[in-house]
């Protein structure tokens, strides 16, 4: 079931951060009876190589996406994208909206075959691709067995596949977070609170070395709170080393077949990036390229970062300008 209404109380636009042209956005029915936003944007400019969707990372919202939107929909892809349940303005999972939970990633992935099934396919022009980001990424790992006929290609960011810089390995995080989940405090804040009331400083963010889109960024979650998340639970983080434990897997590796261009950021201060280059190379359909001096968010990153991302995208994604 889809529920639709008028763009402008679904997509939230602040002064520095406007939607991107011709936006289709509603509400997707979940099997489970949770509704997620979704949006899809045609492209601008001709000819027409089909459309990406996009995966956000945890604590992303479709608001975080418009620039790249609009960058994708210039080289004439159209782009279809979500909000993971439990983040930006898709239903919570808990009384408290700011804790992010979930039991599983294969809930994220049975709600991304749900939206291709539903929206995508019926409503996007093919050949379709997928841009993940961060978490965004290793669902679309986790997706593949599913979308193996219907993905060209996958450019995937910076994966969390180990943690950067953290005295525990994911391993020991997983036993830790098992045994709290175990105990019946899955709803428990593992690794962070909730959101301060007034945005962290530019100069101690880890995320990225722009100052404008972080701003930018900053003041979307001030003007529509709602969007926003605070620290990831001690679910969530038990299903997320769950799931980077089964993507790294011998035998899951053996059955990846789409062609993947993995991406990882020099000064990544969040995940690993030796853990992503070792990865990539353990894959037969893989390469992988590694933007030195970027940190995480590539996307939200300085032109200098940036568009290195966007010419590797250019280059991997067929039909894209050069």
């Amino acid at each position: 079931m889809l529920h639709t209404q008028p763009m402008q109380s679904i997509l939230h636009e602040t002064p520095g951060n406007p939607a991107p042209e011709k936006p289709v956005a509603g509400f997707l029915a979940t099997r489970d009876g949770l509704r997620l936003r979704y949006a899809h944007f045609a492209a601008t400019s001709r000819p027409l190589n089909g459309t990406v969707v996009v995966l956000p990372g945890r604590n992303e919202c479709i608001e975080k996406y418009f620039e790249t939107i609009r960058d994708l929909n210039a080289r004439g892809l159209g782009v279809a994208i979500i909000d993971w349940r439990g983040q930006g303005e898709s239903d919570r999972m808990l009384k408290d909206p700011e804790r992010g939970y979930v039991d599983s990633f294969r809930d994220y992935v049975r709600d991304l075959e749900q939206f291709f099934q539903q929206i995508v396919l019926p409503d996007c022009r093919g050949p379709f691709y997928m841009l993940g980001h961060s978490t965004g990424a290793v669902i679309a790992l986790l997706s593949t067995p599913s979308m193996v006929n219907r993905l060209r290609r996958m450019v995937l960011i910076a994966p969390p596949l180990a943690i950067a810089g953290f005295p525990f390995s994911m391993r020991t995080i997983h036993r830790m977070a098992s045994t709290l989940y175990a105990a019946g405090l899955g709803g428990m804040y593992m690794g962070g609170g909730r959101r301060p009331r007034e945005a962290k400083p530019f100069s101690t963010n880890v995320l990225t070395t722009d100052r404008r889109r972080y701003m930018r960024n900053q003041s979307v979650y001030e003007t529509w709170p709602q969007l926003a998340l605070g620290g990831p639970t001690v679910a969530w983080v038990r299903a997320a080393c769950i799931a980077s434990e089964a993507v790294q897997g011998e035998d899951f590796i053996a059955r990846l077949q789409i062609p993947t261009l993995f991406i990882a950021a020099g000064a990544d201060a969040v995940v690993s990036t030796p853990a992503i280059e070792r990865y990539a190379r353990r894959i037969r359909s893989a390469s992988v390229l590694t933007i030195d001096g970027s940190r995480h968010e590539i996307l939200q990153e300085a032109d200098i970062y940036r568009e290195q991302f966007l010419a590797a995208f250019d280059a991997f994604v067929p039909g894209s300008e050069v």
